[in-house]
């Protein structure tokens, strides 16, 4: 059963203009898609996600992760978020089991200390949402050297962008993360076992 996968990070500093920097030093380790590069969207939320957002806008093509934190820079507060999605290119399936490379999208989500009273202690100063692990698990797809190379290829793009945002973003903590119980790690391993 897919999951959703997330990426949490905590920073020592995010209150007020602090937070802009690790946005922008998290933006910038992001592999945009050759296809939609760029940030495609920019929404900031005040105080917790049930409230309207004050500000979304969509760009197309997309824009630099410094003009998109410029975006925000006039609304950073300690209790709004704010939300970039981006698109990076995956190996995907289709129901004939012809591959293709294309643009998957990802958000990007910055939470102030206040925003959601304070949410961000179990989720990350910076929470990034891949969207299911089905990625990089493919559960559904038969186990052919060239199914097993786009999932390696799919996995070896989370691993880089996180080992990146770990050298280059000044992230104290850092945690890879479902909704279940069970690890994506834990789902490789026992989707390779089941072949073997």
């Amino acid at each position: 059963m897919p999951d959703p996968l997330y990426l949490s990070l905590w920073f020592p500093d995010f209150s007020g203009p602090a937070m802009l920097p690790h946005m922008l030093s998290v933006l910038k380790q992001f592999p945009f898609s050759e296809q939609r590069p760029g940030v495609a969207y920019v929404a900031v939320q005040p105080v917790s996600w049930t409230e309207a957002s004050v500000l979304e806008q969509r760009f197309s093509p997309g824009i630099t992760p410094e003009e998109a934190v410029v975006v925000a820079a006039d609304l950073v507060h300690d209790d709004y978020a704010y939300v970039f999605d981006v698109y990076w290119d995956m190996w995907t399936v289709d129901a004939t089991g012809k591959w293709t490379l294309a643009p998957s999208q990802v958000k990007i989500i910055a939470q102030g200390e206040e925003f959601e009273d304070g949410v961000q202690q179990e989720t990350g100063h910076i929470e990034v949402d891949f969207g299911l692990d089905s990625l990089f698990v493919q559960e559904g797809v038969e186990l052919t050297e060239e199914s097993q190379a786009r999932i390696r290829e799919n996995v070896l793009r989370l691993i880089e962008f996180t080992k990146k945002v770990e050298m280059h973003s000044r992230a104290t903590s850092r945690r890879l993360w479902s909704e279940s119980d069970e690890s994506l790690p834990q789902k490789l391993i026992a989707r390779l076992q089941r072949v073997q």
